[in-house]
């Protein structure tokens, strides 16, 4: 008998996350299987576009031949032009993204908000759904339906005085706080937005995710890999 040969499945799709502390790529294929290990490199600061564009062209020549692109990137983005980018630099204001990564690596390129596109590989499809994501800052994204509605910044919401969401369980506040009192800042966040969202589930996902314990959460909370928000990305080539 004859041995059985793994297929790839086309096309190919290099997912990029632009975050604020990493620069993470992979390449997957069509059914969203890894062709190889992820590539990560540290945010280079300060974060200018130049800076981070030519970061992702150091790190892109570890992956495989591509055909398309899709990159989620931590600020407001509408049609593929970049308008907040609070934990990079003030110059990405203004960017076209798409038109950055297709003239540098020459591929077709969809760009969306980094949590929209974490939350495009965490969601079921029911219902609403919240995602909050855990790393340099807060990010957060919303679905109705598995539809999403874009560009939802809740972590910059002012929250408990002169604090926002963001300063109450972004990275910093974790380094000062410690994870004890952070998971416990996390919580208090999850609680608040509850009674206001009302979401069916809500998924924690990001870089601090794994501080986490999800016997410490309220059973509508899902605790999601940090992988997510490279899988997603092919979601965003789907109609």
């Amino acid at each position: 008998m004859a041995a059985s040969t793994k297929t790839t499945e086309s096309p190919l799709t290099l997912t990029i996350d632009i975050g604020g502390t990493g620069l993470k790529v992979l390449v997957l294929d069509a059914s969203g299987t890894p062709l190889g290990e992820r590539s990560r490199i540290a945010t280079p600061r300060p974060a200018t576009p130049d800076a981070v564009l030519e970061a992702l062209e150091e790190i892109v020549k570890q992956q495989p031949a591509f055909d398309r692109i899709a990159a989620g990137f931590p600020g407001v983005v509408v049609d593929g032009v970049v308008h907040t980018a609070p934990n990079l630099d003030g110059d990405w204001a203004g960017v076209t993204l798409t038109d950055e990564l297709n003239r540098r690596f020459g591929k077709p390129t969809r760009v969306a908000n980094d949590a929209d596109v974490q939350g495009l590989g965490d969601v079921e499809g029911h219902g609403v759904e919240m995602v909050l994501t855990l790393g340099t800052g807060l990010g957060s994204a919303l679905f109705l339906e598995g539809r999403l509605i874009p560009n939802l910044e809740l972590g910059h919401h002012p929250f408990r005085g002169r604090k926002t969401y963001e300063d109450w369980v972004s990275n910093k506040a974790l380094k000062k706080l410690g994870r004890k009192k952070w998971r416990l800042h996390v919580s208090e966040v999850v609680a608040q937005v509850q009674p206001i969202w009302n979401p069916r589930l809500i998924h924690l996902g990001g870089g601090n995710v794994r501080l986490l314990k999800a016997a410490d959460l309220p059973a509508n909370v899902r605790l999601q890999s940090n992988t997510a928000g490279l899988l997603g990305g092919l979601k965003l080539w789907q109609p």
